[in-house]
């Protein structure tokens, strides 16, 4: 298959992602869960990209992205969340939206600096891979996402302490559970990250193990959350 059609079947595709996001979430009741919160991650990371190649033609990732689109879509078709017959407030949506936001910006970040890593590993070896982007734009583009989703993940964590009751109901019986620690504790990550970079220069694999250590605390922080309390808990 050309690189022309394959393009064009991954927007048809990401189109077609969409739409099975939105029937979980529009649906009567909305359904949400920790399989629909991996697959909107994936969405946002494949839009990213898609957005990117535009400026970046070269970028050679688009069949490991379609097979993660793939694997995303159907775990979200076999575990489809839980249903949500009342939200609390209609802010809600908005504080999951800048959540699951920052979850698709780090998950970017995450799979450029694997690019970084598969490039530096080629340099080294002389073994002839190429991901088309050089080095030094890959690691610019990482940090740059990184940045964008630190943003995000601090104005979802203040909506978060400042209007909890308003987002969650007075019903709320604890703001420190599982998912607001793994959060905070991703968030003091990334901010160390940045200002390691910022201060102390930090590059290469130092770097990169401090974001993949984030990526992964957040990760744990709602999809892993909400895969306890869905299937070892039993609790919505």
């Amino acid at each position: 298959m050309g690189r022309a059609w394959s393009r064009a079947l991954l927007v048809v595709a990401l189109l077609l992602h969409a739409l099975t996001l939105a029937e979980g979430l529009l649906g009567q009741p909305p359904r949400f869960g920790f399989a629909p919160a991996l697959s909107m991650t994936v969405w946002l990371v494949l839009g990213v990209t898609a957005i990117e190649n535009q400026l970046l033609p070269k970028l050679r990732a688009r069949w490991t992205l379609a097979g993660l689109g793939t694997a995303a879509v159907l775990l979200s078709l076999v575990l489809p969340g839980s249903a949500y017959p009342a939200i609390a407030s209609p802010w809600l949506p908005l504080h999951w939206a800048l959540g699951i936001a920052s979850y698709g910006l780090f998950a970017a970040a995450a799979l450029h600096g694997w690019l970084m890593s598969r490039s530096e590993r080629s340099m080294r070896t002389a073994s002839g891979l190429d991901v088309g982007i050089p080095l030094m734009t890959l690691e610019r583009l990482t940090f740059r996402f990184v940045e964008a989703g630190f943003a995000l993940l601090t104005a979802s964590l203040l909506a978060g302490w400042f209007f909890a009751e308003t987002l969650y109901g007075p019903h709320l019986k604890s703001l420190w559970n599982h998912k607001t620690i793994f959060s905070v504790l991703a968030w003091l990550t990334f901010a160390g990250l940045l200002v390691g970079r910022a201060r102390l220069g930090w590059r290469g694999r130092k770097a990169l193990r401090v974001l993949y250590l984030g990526s992964g605390l957040l990760l744990l922080g709602y999809a892993g959350s909400r895969f306890v309390l869905e299937f070892v808990l039993k609790r919505v």
